[in-house]
């Protein structure tokens, strides 16, 4: 039995746009709506959510139940030891799309591809370690060993002015699937701080995202304005993020309840309001 492709990665490698929606609630029943709505990917947020192994796993388990949605997870960090321990945890837990923040070197980057592979007769020089005992779903592929440094797809973040100056050897290591530019810290990088639209900051992200397709790689990013996503788009980037869905909650519920406190509402005096 052969372990099931990366639809995701495939779509990547054959130049095929991805739409995806970032996930930071927390939360399975949350993350079941989000995967109903019919997004190419969910990005399960380690760093800057609440988010634990098993609540990862859990939101891991509940869009499994929507294969037209792939599940990416982000690490709270990918370097040193510390980072080298989360990343065989999560790909432990069945994560097949790493996305790891704060990529600065071709270095960093090198150790990463390292760090998601297992050690294979080809060169690869992986250190990921050997479950002994997989009870997950992945463990009932035989060949799991052999067959999954080939499935798994690497994202790395640059989003500093050190990741720019070193962005082209970055996007030049082999293993890395994509690069993906953080706009927020690279906007902060920049001199821009929580100004990710600034003249430079933009000029900077077409810039990086030219650089990434010139080196063949995925560029991916982060934009809840509708206008500079498909801007993204037509720049070439392969995996767009277009919302947040703490961000949804937070702009909808702030609205509808501004639409009601704006006007006085009409008493209704001994008598019942129905809803339907």
């Amino acid at each position: 039995m052969q372990l099931p492709i990366n639809t995701f990665k495939q779509a990547l490698q054959n130049k095929q746009a991805q739409i995806g929606l970032w996930l930071g609630l927390s939360d399975s029943y949350a993350t079941e709506i989000c995967a109903g709505a019919g997004f190419d990917w969910l990005l399960v947020d380690g760093e800057h959510a609440p988010n634990d192994l098993r609540s990862i796993l859990q939101q891991l388990q509940t869009i499994a139940g929507y294969p037209a949605s792939h599940p990416i997870a982000r690490v709270p960090m990918g370097h040193g030891h510390v980072g080298e321990m989360l990343i065989k945890q999560y790909l432990d837990l069945g994560v097949t799309t790493l996305l790891v923040p704060m990529v600065d070197t071709p270095e960093q980057a090198e150790a990463l591809v390292r760090a998601v592979r297992y050690p294979q007769n080809d060169g690869a020089g992986g250190i990921r370690g050997m479950a002994g005992a997989r009870a997950s779903r992945f463990g009932r592929y035989p060949a799991y060993a052999h067959e999954a440094n080939a499935q798994i797809c690497l994202l790395v973040q640059a989003e500093t002015q050190t990741a720019l100056d070193n962005l082209d050897a970055i996007a030049r290591v082999e293993g890395v699937d994509g690069v993906f530019i953080g706009p927020a810290d690279l906007s902060a990088s920049l001199g821009h701080v929580n100004n990710p639209t600034h003249p430079a900051v933009q000029a900077a992200i077409a810039d990086a995202m030219a650089r990434i397709n010139k080196a063949g790689k995925a560029a991916g990013i982060l934009t809840t304005d509708e206008a500079l996503a498909k801007h993204y788009l037509a720049l070439g980037a392969l995996f767009v993020a277009v919302g947040l869905d703490t961000h949804l909650l937070a702009r909808h519920t702030s609205a509808l309840a501004a639409r009601f406190k704006a006007t006085p509402q009409p008493s209704h005096p001994g008598g019942e309001i129905k809803t339907y």
